[in-house]
């Protein structure tokens, strides 16, 4: 399994990588995990009449220079910026016997091992995908961490997760965060302040989960152009 680390790119260029990619890997290529950070964009998954989930105007969105795009990955509506780790695994699912559902579900858990090793508890929600933090303890409004949305096509996985760590969380006010009105958004850098974990030292423990969970020889990122 080849790791890269594309460093700031943006959405739609990191898109037709990940197609090259995937049509590498349909083809017996070695499977890829992309990480990515990306410049200020909201994407739209393939859910019907989630277009009403963006709630910021044309006016606003041109002000702080966000990109629209609609993707073909699962889920709701979503945003990507700098300071968010977003990965992508590109891998055949039949070589590690997961179902789609089973797949999400290890990626949950990636991120919540990670999460766990830098000292911030998290976990899934039964009534909702994704990594969220406050859900243990029935004093704090669950808040969203990390957000998932997949593509599987041909039996190769597609897109992926989203974790925020120094996200400008302001961005997702222009949204209804994966069309959940009731809950918040947050990232490490908020639950941790300043002295918490950089997004150097988040991205290395989300890549050795990532490579321990899919059974990666382990080594550092190489960067891609």
């Amino acid at each position: 399994m080849i790791i890269q680390d594309l460093g700031r790119m943006a959405y739609r260029d990191a898109w037709a990588l990940q197609e090259r990619a995937h049509a590498d890997v349909v083809a017996g290529g070695e499977e890829r995990v992309l990480f990515v950070e990306h410049p200020p964009v909201i994407t739209f998954g393939r859910r019907a009449g989630i277009e009403r989930h963006l709630i910021a105007s044309d006016a606003q969105l041109k002000a702080r220079d966000v990109d629209v795009v609609q993707s073909d990955r699962g889920g709701d509506i979503t945003f990507h910026g700098p300071g968010q780790i977003v990965v992508y695994p590109i891998i055949r699912l039949i070589d590690h016997r997961l179902s789609v559902g089973a797949y999400v579900h290890k990626l949950e858990e990636i991120v919540i091992l990670a999460l766990q090793e830098l000292g911030i508890s998290a976990r899934r929600d039964p009534g909702a995908v994704g990594v969220w933090v406050g859900v243990d303890d029935g004093k704090r409004e669950p808040a969203k961490i990390s957000a998932f949305g997949v593509r599987v096509r041909q039996g190769v996985t597609m897109h992926g997760l989203a974790l925020n760590v120094e996200t400008d969380l302001s961005f997702f006010d222009l949204i209804i965060p994966c069309g959940v009105n009731d809950r918040r958004v947050t990232s490490v850098r908020k639950l941790k302040g300043s002295d918490g974990p950089t997004i150097d030292a988040v991205k290395q423990s989300l890549h050795r989960h990532l490579a321990a969970a899919f059974q990666s020889p382990l080594a550092d990122p190489g960067v891609a152009r």
